[in-house]
């Protein structure tokens, strides 16, 4: 896949999103990487590591978050967007909803979108993304990060999923983004119990029905927590079984805090699927 002038290698093995958030309050890392320095440093370590693109958030989508404006967005986002598009040589992607970050990011260097309302949340980004010639992000989401932890119900997770990212699609390429720079992300966690989340990763093959390659981001997220009792930053065991079990049920790429060790996860898990 094409982003712009980086090449993303999907297809070729399971690729590695690495998050760096430089938010105040997101639930895992919030706080740590808003120095600009700082973030770059460790945009480059997460690349040196193996990480196939670089994600930066400038808003917590973390259940209850409240919504930042989009100048407060740019404010936190864009020193670090410029230290680190200049010093990695993988895509740099934005996590946003908002059109107006998104043109200034890409303006400034990022490759693709990561927008977790699906296009859906302001109707000028997918304009925006397609006069860019960006790649997108896809993700599902039932309500908004402040409600949709509040109950959620399906009556049938997967054909919700898939009809949902599908209009999505619809929407892309009615705007011109280029067919083939998009991706969908079925939003573990955004919306979802602990069930749904389970069941999502078991029958992750059906989003292959999209046509579309599949990211999947279950990194340090509650579910794991609510299975092992372990608080954020002692996940990643949690996080490496649930790595394994998307690639081998169809991922072609995982969102992750911890490259290093998913990228090892990712080699054995394609070695044993693979045969190679």
């Amino acid at each position: 896949m094409r982003l712009k002038d980086k090449i993303l290698p999907i297809g070729e093995r399971t690729c590695i999103m690495g998050v760096l958030n430089v938010t105040p309050d997101s639930f895992s890392d919030g706080g740590r990487y808003l120095d600009p320095a700082l973030a770059a440093e460790h945009a480059v370590r997460m690349a040196e590591e193996g990480a196939d693109v670089i994600d930066i958030g400038g808003e917590s989508s973390r259940p209850g978050a409240e919504v930042v404006s989009a100048a407060e967005e740019l404010e936190r986002i864009m020193p670090v967007l410029k230290a680190v598009v200049g010093k990695v040589k993988v895509p740099v992607s934005v996590d946003t909803c908002k059109s107006d970050v998104a043109r200034e990011a890409l303006n400034e260097g990022a490759s693709a979108i990561n927008d977790i309302t699906a296009l859906r949340g302001d109707p000028r980004m997918a304009s925006v993304v397609a006069e860019r010639g960006a790649g997108v992000v896809l993700m599902h989401m039932k309500g908004s990060p402040r409600n949709m932890q509040r109950d959620p119900v399906y009556g049938d997770v997967m054909g919700e999923i898939k009809a949902y990212l599908s209009g999505s699609i619809d929407i892309a390429q009615r705007s011109g983004v280029d067919p083939g720079k998009i991706i969908v992300d079925p939003g573990i966690g955004f919306g979802k119990t602990l069930e749904h989340n389970l069941e999502i990763l078991r029958h992750l093959g059906e989003l292959y029905d999209l046509g579309k390659p599949v990211l999947v981001g279950t990194s340090r997220k509650s579910f794991i927590g609510d299975l092992t009792g372990k608080d954020a930053e002692a996940r990643i065991f949690g996080t490496a079984a649930s790595v394994a079990a998307a690639i081998m049920n169809g991922a072609d790429m995982v969102r992750v805090h911890d490259v290093a060790a998913m990228r090892d996860v990712a080699r054995v898990i394609d070695a044993i699927m693979t045969g190679e």
